[in-house]
């Protein structure tokens, strides 16, 4: 092999894309003593910028509830990263870009939701480990599923 078909994975830049905190109900909601119900949401999505070059968007949603209605408090960040990744075969990109680089972002996401709820005067919410791959895994078996004939 030459040295320019070598693999090539560096991260160019980490930054937050965008960062959302709701506080519905206060301040009455610092009133109750319940403790909410917790609701966490992830979606990863890439897109190539430049040759070589691709932009990974983790979006996490944490929603907290009072019963089936009251909201304590929405957060949503946007963590993003721009990642260098060459030569490496078109079967396996999709996995890099949907596993290896949510990897990586998903971090600095944890810490941004825990800072921002915080922020609002609200126990810090500390998000569990997340495996990506399982989570790609499920999303390919769930479109080979949608994908198979109907007999």
């Amino acid at each position: 092999m030459t040295e320019n078909a070598q693999p090539v994975f560096s991260i160019e830049k980490l930054y937050v894309k965008d960062l959302s905190l709701e506080v519905p109900n206060a301040p009455q909601i610092f009133l109750d003593r319940e403790t909410p119900q917790i609701n966490v949401q992830l979606r990863t999505d890439g897109n190539g910028v430049d040759d070589g070059i691709f932009d990974v968007t983790l979006t996490v949603t944490v929603t907290a509830t009072l019963g089936e209605d009251k909201t304590v408090f929405l957060v949503e960040v946007q963590q993003a990263g721009i990642f260098q990744i060459r030569n490496i075969p078109e079967g396996e990109l999709e996995p890099v870009l949907m596993i290896g680089c949510p990897n990586i972002l998903f971090p600095y996401a944890r810490e941004a939701v825990s800072d921002a709820v915080t922020r609002a005067g609200f126990q810090p919410v500390m998000l569990a480990p997340v495996n990506f791959e399982a989570l790609y895994q499920a999303q390919q078996q769930q479109r080979a599923g949608a994908e198979a004939p109907v007999q």
